[in-house]
């Protein structure tokens, strides 16, 4: 019987089959998202990469999402990085973008260009998400 892959194998897999130039700028995104904090899990979900809190959190429903951090949007070679719980996150950069009424916000890529201006805004938006976790 075949080894279960790891979710980082998984990840890694999916990134893998993408269109090579996609694939490599989320990779990009990727390495910034995981480098961020020592926190930070990934798995796929969603059919799609996602990156998650690891730690200790106090109980609550799961249809709340209250540990997923941001999961890829890759629909159409569009890079959308979608935050479940975005909307509670005091984004004054402009990275997130959309008031949507279950509380996502969304923050767009264009290209490795985009991504390195973006790259310390990125940051910010996880370190203020994870500062709000209710441990």
């Amino acid at each position: 019987m075949p080894k279960k892959r790891s979710d980082e194998e998984q990840v890694t897999d999916h990134i893998q089959k993408l269109e090579p130039g996609l694939g490599q700028l989320v990779e990009n995104i990727r390495q910034i998202i995981l480098n961020t904090d020592p926190a930070i899990g990934e798995r796929i979900k969603w059919n799609n990469p996602s990156f998650y809190y690891t730690g200790e959190m106090k109980p609550f429903d799961p249809k709340e999402y209250k540990r997923d951090i941001a999961v890829f949007n890759l629909h159409k070679g569009q890079i959308r990085l979608v935050f479940p719980t975005g909307a509670r996150v005091n984004d004054t950069s402009g990275l997130l973008a959309g008031t949507y009424d279950d509380g996502r916000r969304i923050a767009l890529f264009t290209d490795q260009a985009d991504i390195q201006s973006k790259k310390k805004a990125l940051q910010t938006v996880i370190h203020e998400w994870l500062r709000q976790v209710e441990k």
